[in-house]
């Protein structure tokens, strides 16, 4: 599918990009092609003129299917697919699916859903809790590698510093150091 970027049209290359119509969208964009009237060259023709709000009509769409509108309504709609998109797609390929750079992508638009927490939680309760270094296999290789890192670490010599003081690395300013002193008296 192409796609016309009329804000990205002044950077090299950035007037249109290929998108794949992916299986979610496919359904529904043969289902508009079919009612279409011969020769119609938009799929979408009713929001196609420019100056149309389409906030406005989201908001009566949604107020007629009773959906409570979310904040920014259109970049969390997209942030939402770009999220999706990466998680099945590398970075790079969503960020030029959707004409924006992984700079921009990470600022704005992905995001940490529910079911990431829920995928750690499930591929952490396939693993075995660690076992102790009692309970663990030394093998004869295992061993060498201990009694040398040991060497080693008996030719370290220990650096001790005394423990920084009550004002720390930072030089004191005025107001911190009188708040310090109000407290610890």
């Amino acid at each position: 599918m192409l796609v016309h970027s009329p804000k990205t049209e002044h950077h090299p290359g950035g007037e249109s990009r290929l998108v794949p119509i992916l299986p979610k969208l496919y359904p529904h964009l043969m289902a508009a092609y079919d009612e279409a009237q011969p020769g119609t060259e938009y799929v979408i023709t009713r929001y196609h003129k420019s100056g149309l709000n389409l906030r406005t009509q989201l908001m009566r769409i949604l107020a007629k299917t009773g959906i409570k509108p979310w904040p920014k309504l259109f970049q969390n709609l997209r942030s939402t697919r770009e999220t999706e998109l990466v998680d099945q797609w590398p970075e790079h390929v969503a960020c030029a699916w959707l004409g924006n750079t992984r700079a921009v992508a990470r600022k704005h638009y992905l995001q940490v859903t529910d079911e990431h927490f829920q995928q750690a939680a499930q591929k952490a309760a396939q693993y075995p809790a660690a076992r102790s270094s009692n309970e663990q296999n030394v093998t004869p290789d295992k061993d060498l590698e201990n009694a040398v890192l040991q060497l080693v670490a008996a030719e370290c010599k220990s650096v001790h510093k005394p423990p920084m003081g009550g004002i720390g690395l930072e030089p004191t300013t005025s107001c911190v150091s009188s708040r310090r002193s109000s407290h610890l008296s």
